[in-house]
């Protein structure tokens, strides 16, 4: 089987390389069934090597080739397969795969049609080598990689000065976490020698614990630009004026998430260092309860969705924090399901609604749409975290993974940002599908999407339903057993870790089932409470729920949470501003006037110069037989004055 590995990602790479080649001129609508068809195809190897994962607990490995041999630094090009990459590949290429069936119905007939399905595979491809990789360095230029796609993808629409605009933001935001993240590779090759992750993991317990931790942060620094967390999250949001299927596959179900792979990969290096992992759990769970505000007052659709994205990622981040280690990954993979089903169901609302994505002109969108809204609701429900559905089981065991690491704190607002959680999730389904309709139907007729877009959301309804299941009974489902070895140390790595650092509290715990079911409990009646309100505020129009009195209300607060905290405009004050302002200081003082001035200062003195000097080229003869028999007098004058002793 590991013979086969490098089919995973070569089947997408080639659909990108022939749409790109023959796509304009010779394939045009094949490019979208090429392009399926590859990652389909990717699936089904994944599949394969996940089944053979199954049963083994030794990891898979493909050499190709060695990329750079110099000296001592080597770094091989190395397809790595155990149980956390087979867990990714199931996840990448499923929900890529259908992505790529919705966006041949939601693109048809557009005219970069060959150019985004040339765009879709090489991101699939980027993303599948991110996680095949075995070395940080391999890790890094995918990281690159993925970043780049989606920048391609978000400005799509480039004749939109906003999509371009979006697709330069996530750009640079993105870069200014590589900074760290490229420093912290540096940092690891200096005091380890290597960059192959199992060579890097043996030699952590021999490094300082003040080095590891400053590898842990400026690791995690790279990720909170990819996976979006504070203070650079900003970059998402805006990220939705890409197509609604990038936003599904890129902004929700895999790249954000290669943040939380890398830190949960990096799981020996993070176990050693208590303060990294507090300052991880600090940021995830402030980035999850602040988005988680935001989106209550937001009234673009995919802006709902996109703000929900950063905090269930938020979510992510506190659990690798607390030591929650697979309850992290295992909501990562019930997020990217109920996620992407989300967006793909938002993107058929935006369809049947010919373009419209505000929910204030929305509403009764029910009966119209009833596979749309089905599949919406379920999705909305698993996010919200109701019982049974996915998101439940995930998000209920990073409370309890808080609770047992003693971070109470972390765990009262991680409750918190849950009730948020179902109260934007049901206020998404109210405003849209139930009420009266607040559309003109004379110039609007909402209509289901086509098969091409409701099968994959019927498709991915399923897991969102039902993978929940995968971490039944809790804290020791097959999730748990099966991802297991990828958390667990071995005897003598945890004796040299824990002269470093204390363990516990890092790794995985073993919870009493009264414990498990108590919060439980509690977790359901806060999505349960959430529910409740919205339903009495957009359903039975109470008049102590109405949203536009509370906004009132709260005033200043409001205005504030629903300007996104202000924090766009906190860069534009601390950051953007004064940057212009000192570009304009080069500009007009350090380049126009000292540079230029030097440049045209010294080409002035020359001209002036010169210009004088002309004057002494008369062309008359006569001129020059004055001057030289003036030079002749003045040197022998000065020869006797100065050299001979005449006048001595």
């Amino acid at each position: 089987m590991k013979d086969l590995l490098f089919l995973i990602p070569l089947l997408p790479l080639l659909a990108a390389v022939i749409n790109s080649l023959f796509g304009r001129w010779l394939l045009r609508d094949l490019a979208g069934p090429i392009a399926t068809v590859s990652v389909i195809g990717s699936w089904v190897v994944s599949l394969l090597v996940f089944i053979d994962q199954l049963g083994s607990d030794t990891p898979l490995t493909q050499h190709l080739f060695t990329w750079i041999p110099a000296g001592d630094f080597q770094i091989p090009v190395t397809l790595h397969v155990d149980h956390l990459t087979a867990v990714m590949l199931m996840v990448v290429t499923t929900v890529g795969s259908l992505v790529h069936v919705y966006s041949n119905g939601y693109l048809k007939g557009d005219t970069g049609f060959y150019r985004f399905f040339a765009y879709l595979p090489l991101f699939v491809f980027s993303m599948l080598m991110l996680v095949l990789a075995d070395n940080y360095l391999l890790l890094f230029f995918f990281w690159e990689g993925v970043g780049l796609c989606s920048y391609l993808l978000i400005g799509y629409y480039f004749k939109r000065t906003s999509a371009t605009n979006a697709a330069k933001k996530a750009f640079i935001v993105n870069r200014v976490g590589d900074v760290g993240f490229g420093i912290g590779i540096m940092l690891i090759f200096v005091k380890t020698g290597s960059m192959v992750f199992s060579e890097v993991f043996a030699a952590i317990p021999s490094v300082a614990g003040s080095t590891v931790t400053l590898i842990a942060i400026l690791l995690f620094i790279g990720a909170t630009g990819k996976s979006a967390q504070l203070p650079l999250f900003v970059w998402l949001p805006d990220a939705m004026e890409g197509p609604t299927p990038v936003s599904a596959l890129i902004h929700a179900a895999t790249m954000v998430t290669a943040g939380i792979y890398m830190i949960a990969r990096s799981f020996p290096i993070y176990v050693a260092t208590d303060d990294a992992r507090l300052i991880i759990s600090i940021v995830g769970v402030a980035t999850a309860f602040m988005a988680g505000t935001i989106a209550v007052t937001q009234f673009d659709i995919k802006r709902v969705i996109a703000y929900s994205t950063v905090s269930q990622l938020g979510f992510m981040a506190f659990a690798l924090g607390v030591g929650a280690w697979i309850p992290a990954i295992f909501h990562l993979v019930t997020h990217a399901f109920f996620k992407g089903l989300l967006f793909l169901g938002s993107g058929s609302v935006i369809h049947g609604m010919h373009e419209e994505q505000d929910m204030r002109r929305m509403g009764g969108l029910k009966k119209y749409m009833p596979i749309t809204y089905w599949t919406f609701l379920i999705a909305a429900a698993a996010n919200a975290g109701l019982i049974p559905l996915a998101g439940f089981w995930s998000k209920d065991e990073i409370i309890v993974g808080a609770f047992v690491n003693h971070s109470y704190i972390i765990m009262t607002v991680g409750l918190l940002a849950a009730f948020f959680t179902s109260l934007y999730m049901f206020r998404v389904v109210f405003m849209t599908f139930h009420g009266k309709e607040r559309f003109d139907p004379h110039e609007i007729h909402p209509h289901e999407s086509p098969r091409l877009m409701t099968i994959p959301l019927i498709l991915l309804a399923i897991p969102a339903a039902l993978i929940g299941f995968l971490g039944f009974p809790p804290e020791d489902g097959w999730i748990h057993r099966f991802l297991s070895p990828n958390f667990t140390l071995d005897g003598a790595h945890e004796a040299a870790i824990a002269s470093l650092n204390a363990v516990e509290g890092a790794t995985e715990h073993h919870v009493s089932m009264a414990t498990t079911l108590t919060l439980g409990g509690i977790s359901t009646l806060i999505a349960l409470a959430g529910a409740w309100i919205m339903y009495m505020a957009y359903i039975k129009k109470a008049p102590a729920f109405d949203p536009n009195t509370w906004a009132e209300r709260l005033g200043g607060l409001y205005t504030f949470v629903s300007r996104k905290w202000m924090v766009d405009e906190l860069y534009e004050t601390l950051i953007i501003h004064p940057l212009y302002l000192f570009s304009i200081f080069l500009w007009r003082i350090v380049d126009a006037g000292i540079i230029d001035g030097a440049v045209n200062g010294v080409a002035g003195v020359v001209g002036f110069t010169s210009g004088r000097l002309r004057r002494v080229q008369t062309g008359f003869v006569a001129n020059y037989a004055f001057a030289i028999a003036l030079g002749a007098a003045v040197i022998v004058g000065a020869y006797f004055v100065f050299v001979s002793n005449l006048f001595s």
